[in-house]
């Protein structure tokens, strides 16, 4: 059986390739140690570096990206452009930390010195008030009367207007009793002259009709006592 020796040399020159390509990937970066903040200023300007920085680092993978589809090893170049975005990522976020670990201390540090100088200010006020002698007893006779505060004041005129409400209260109710008497006496009145008047066209109809029936019964009475041949 003949050899191909083609395709074996074809199949070594691909393995060397790859062999070379792994060996050709430059090692990731990696993450520095921080160095300290010294201030509030510093600390700001480092933030706002870490926001440009992180916006690059995502346009640089980006970049990175897009060449890898070119390559024959796409997976092996998109890791290591996954581990640079990792690697860059990580330093930007370390700095971060730093930055704000050190605004917070110096915002805690400025709250204890406020407290201990507000401390150390009541203490010495203390003590200055604790060797000063007491102050003499104020003369208050020629002083004015103390002037009533305006909540007191209105207090006083809802007090004093409820009690001439309370004190009108009885002579309203008297008032109002009589004006109800007074009040069912004419409508009394009223019905009973209603009444009055009632009975007397009652009266004057019945006797109306009294007469009418006696007039008929005296017509029917000479017509009857009338000859017939007249």
């Amino acid at each position: 059986m003949t050899s191909h020796p083609v395709p074996r040399a074809l199949a070594a020159v691909l393995i060397a390739a790859a062999v070379s390509a792994c060996a050709s990937v430059e090692p990731g970066p990696s993450v520095e140690a921080v160095d300290p903040t010294t201030s509030v200023e510093q600390a700001d300007q480092r933030l706002a570096a870490v926001a440009r920085e992180r916006a690059a680092i995502e346009a640089r993978y980006a970049e990175r990206e897009a060449v890898c589809y070119e390559k024959f090893f796409v997976n092996h170049c998109l890791d290591d452009a996954k581990e640079r975005r990792r690697v860059a990522l990580v330093a930007q976020r370390n700095i971060e930390i730093e930055a704000e670990r050190f605004k917070r201390r110096t915002k805690v540090e400025e709250r204890d010195r406020e407290l201990a100088a507000a401390e150390a200010a009541y203490k010495a006020e203390e003590a200055r008030l604790a060797t000063e002698p007491p102050p003499p007893p104020r003369d208050t006779t020629d002083l004015p009367p103390p002037k009533p505060s305006p909540a007191a004041s209105r207090m006083a005129r809802r007090n004093a207007r409820a009690a001439e409400e309370a004190a009108r209260a009885p002579q309203e109710a008297a008032k109002a009793a009589a004006n109800a008497r007074e009040f069912e006496e004419r409508k009394r009145k009223a019905e009973q002259k209603q009444r009055d008047v009632a009975e007397r066209v009652a009266e004057r109809e019945a006797k109306a009709a009294a007469r009418r029936a006696e007039e008929a019964k005296k017509a029917q009475e000479a017509k009857a006592a009338a000859p017939a041949g007249k």
